[in-house]
């Protein structure tokens, strides 16, 4: 088996260990983790509950006990990164792997149980992975996979989800994703982290002020094989998920991260 594994490595020139390509600086590391059967999409998380993510369920846990306090109400395909935002849960949605694309944003309310379409994207860019909120404007990444994967593009839009700009992500990037996209991301001051499909590395991103290509800053370690990330309001760290172990995974920042 280890011999198959290795020359599965040669033959596609990726690293047999399942790891990224680039030099890594110290990112994050584990400081908790929850068990739940949904983790398998995304995780977020605010004072008292974590919300667990599959690709058709929001599932809400106490933070204190680990406890399923409910399940979401709603039909979904499959559900992808959670950005809370006003105590409701947006998350990205798509009919991947089918074609033609479609992609919305779903949202979650807490008060209601309720799983419904916040915006649904009119011939959309590709398959909507993660969304985020700056307090302006909703940032949107539609992915592509194999050898179309560079299509993969990072939307900003302004009122009414008017298109604004769009960036590709910097090849380095596109190299490193195991034929994959990026599927989670997040603002982290005046950058962007932006997780693999099933590496456990965070991108570290700039938007530029001219161009079209996200700049690259940095890769960082992180807990996280993939997915989507969020940041976590109580501990200032990031929550994630181990899908492998279906469990939600909580970070704190390692020393010599800087932001």
């Amino acid at each position: 088996m280890l011999a198959l594994l290795l020359l599965t490595g040669l033959l596609t020139g990726l690293p047999a260990d399942g790891q990224s390509r680039l030099p890594l600086r110290p990112g994050w590391k584990a400081s908790g983790e929850l068990a739940s059967e949904h983790a398998t999409q995304a995780a977020a998380a605010d004072d008292k509950r974590v919300y667990a993510v599959s690709s058709t369920r929001v599932a809400v846990h106490d933070r204190a006990t680990g406890k399923l306090l409910a399940t979401s109400d709603g039909p979904a395909e499959h559900l992808n990164s959670a950005f809370l935002r006003d105590g409701k849960l947006y998350c990205a949605h798509s009919n991947y792997p089918n074609k033609p694309d479609t992609s919305d944003i779903r949202v979650y309310d807490p008060a209601t149980n309720k799983l419904t379409v916040f915006h649904e994207f009119k011939d959309p860019p590709g398959s909507l992975v993660w969304n985020v909120h700056d307090g302006k404007n909703w940032w949107c990444c539609f992915a592509h996979y194999g050898k179309d994967n560079a299509k993969t593009v990072l939307v900003r839009y302004g009122d009414g989800f008017r298109e604004e700009a769009r960036w590709t992500f910097p090849r380095a990037v596109v190299d490193d994703w195991d034929a994959m996209s990026a599927s989670g991301g997040i603002f982290d001051g005046d950058t962007l982290l932006v997780s693999h499909h099933h590496f456990p590395v965070l991108y570290r991103l700039r938007v530029p002020r001219d161009g079209k290509e996200l700049e690259f800053v940095e890769a960082l370690t992180c807990p996280f094989p993939g997915q989507g990330i969020a940041t976590d309001p109580k501990t200032g760290g990031l929550v994630g998920i181990d899908r492998p172990r279906k469990k939600v995974v909580f970070a704190e920042k390692t020393p010599g991260n800087r932001p």
